[in-house]
């Protein structure tokens, strides 16, 4: 399969579909963004802006994370799940902001992975929704099955299917991608029971990995911070 041709057949499908797709996280900072991106790992974005929505009453800026008491932050994300280390990483962000970056969120990648907790994942997001650069395809755990499914790779690492997606999709819709993707993903095809008679992509999706249980079950590399 010409994986160039299939990215453009559902690009313009999604685009159809999702024209107004864009990030479900509430934030009004640039550091509120990035702390509700590493606390929306193994979390809901609705639970995540269920949190956030007395947390970033309280903090705001990274100066504010940075000066946070970790126990009693653990305890104010504590329901959006290993609430330990997402304290710890978040505090830790802050503080190197702080240090480092006169207090301003990074807006290139090199500087965002220097922050604890913060993958490409994480800076994709950032950079992308803060700076609106285009600098690479935010793959999620969504966006990483669905690919695989399309057949636009074969790769399992998300840093991989990163690549094979930045070479088969033009600069301009990296982040649109992701974002469509991510709105079918919960919309329609789910991990277990995707929803593939409902789908308009059902005519041209090869549905990998869709009819065995192990495709089913897939689980992509934990680094998706």
């Amino acid at each position: 399969m010409d994986t160039k041709k299939q990215a453009v057949k559902v690009i313009k499908l999604l685009k159809k579909e999702y024209p107004k797709a864009k990030i479900a996280l509430k934030s009004v900072t640039p550091m509120q963004l990035l702390v509700a991106v590493i606390l929306s790992a193994q979390c809901t974005d609705k639970q995540v802006n269920k949190v956030t929505a007395s947390l970033f009453k309280k903090y705001k800026t990274p100066k504010d994370f940075a000066n946070a008491n970790l126990n009693t932050f653990k305890q104010e994300i504590r329901s959006t799940g290993f609430y330990n280390n997402k304290a710890k990483n978040i505090i830790a962000s802050a503080k190197t902001i702080q240090k480092n970056f006169d207090g301003k969120v990074p807006d290139n990648m090199e500087d965002l992975l220097k922050l604890h907790g913060v993958a490409r994942k994480t800076a994709n997001v950032v950079i992308s929704a803060i700076y609106h650069k285009n600098l690479g395809v935010c793959c999620d755990t969504h966006v990483c099955r669905l690919s695989q499914r399309w057949s636009l790779t074969k790769n399992k690492d998300p840093v991989k299917i990163e690549q094979d997606l930045m070479s088969i999709i033009p600069k301009k819709d990296w982040e649109k991608f992701s974002l469509m993707t991510i709105k079918h993903g919960r919309q329609v095809c789910y991990a277990r029971k995707p929803n593939c008679a409902g789908c308009f992509l059902n005519k041209i999706c090869p549905k990998n990995g869709v009819n065995t249980a192990a495709g089913n079950r897939t689980r992509i590399a934990s680094s998706l911070l």
